[in-house]
């Protein structure tokens, strides 16, 4: 068994397991599928074992497919990161490091601090993953995620970077059309933005009673926070967004945050860096470190909602 040849393969066949499709996968490497299926079909003559039940339609873990995914992943996080705690000892702060946030967070307070990241470690690269799944990065092989809001319980490492609340907001020009509303109960009667997906508190159909819920009109939904933000902008109608999406917008005029009565003051959370691995490596604590002090204590977009003057 050639070692350097087999944890290729096994690469490989992480990727396929996860993407359940060698097209995909050749089209992300610049390969084609072709290649790609004879690096499964080489692990699999070398191994003496069927890794996939294969269809026109579908590719498949088989049992012994699964055992090897569990194990593969593992493996080659052990090998990524024995490789990156190696390299540091010599080379300081260096290589390809995965992360993982919302879109709207990312573009937001992550991408306008790579440049400062950068000045100070010139041999790091960053692959940036901007999406709304909640994304496991033992089995996706990211090296940090970011996650807004209450987390549940799990075997992840959480460092805990910045606070956010949750806040009801309306142009000025909508509030001049549409009145100010100081009961939850006048809702009803209002044009509302919410996520498309809402759970928890997150969501105006959490929040409201559902007669109330009912009556308003949901005249946008959408799960990308900056969309909700232009919308809310527009006067399209009354918001609930997160602090760290629109504070300087508050503190500029621009957005009014609403208080009424009927609903319960949304409470804090918790803005957290999550890996799965118990020892972070240079990178990653470099990472964190330039994150944190670039957000600030107390966060920037809570300084930016005081009133400008103030």
């Amino acid at each position: 068994m050639e070692s350097a040849k087999f944890a290729e393969n096994l690469s490989i066949f992480v990727e396929v397991a996860q993407a359940r499709s060698f097209s995909a996968v050749a089209r992300r490497k610049g390969m084609v599928a072709s290649s790609v299926a004879r690096q499964i079909d080489s692990l699999e003559n070398e191994l003496q074992v069927a890794l996939f039940t294969r269809s026109t339609r579908a590719l498949v873990r088989t049992d012994a497919g699964n055992l090897l995914f569990e194990r593969a992943v593992k493996i080659l996080h052990d090998m990524t990161d024995a490789r990156s705690e190696v390299t540091s000892l010599e080379q300081g702060v260096s290589g390809l490091l995965r992360v993982s946030c919302l879109p709207a967070f990312g573009r937001r307070h992550v991408v306008p601090h790579l440049a400062a990241l950068y000045d100070k470690y010139p041999r790091l690269a960053i692959e940036l993953d901007l999406t709304e799944r909640i994304v496991d990065p033992v089995v996706e092989r990211i090296d940090l995620v970011i996650r807004v809001g209450q987390q549940a319980d799990s075997s992840l490492i959480a460092q805990r970077v910045a606070s956010q609340r949750y806040v009801i907001c309306a142009s000025a020009a909508y509030l001049a059309r549409h009145g100010k509303p100081r009961h939850a109960s006048e809702l009803g009667s209002h044009r509302l933005i919410d996520r498309r997906h809402s759970t928890s508190m997150r969501g105006w159909r959490e929040l409201l009673d559902s007669d109330v819920a009912q009556q308003a009109m949901f005249a946008f939904e959408c799960d990308d926070c900056d969309a909700r933000r232009l919308s809310v902008l527009q006067g399209l109608g009354i918001a609930l967004m997160p602090d760290w999406s629109i504070g300087g917008d508050i503190g500029d005029g621009r957005l009014i945050e609403l208080e009424m009565d009927g609903l319960a003051p949304q409470p804090e959370s918790g803005i957290y860096l999550l890996r799965a691995l118990p020892r972070a490596s240079a990178k990653v604590r470099a990472f964190c470190e330039h994150l944190s002090a670039s957000i600030g204590s107390p966060p920037r977009w809570q300084v930016a909602m005081a009133p400008v003057g103030e």
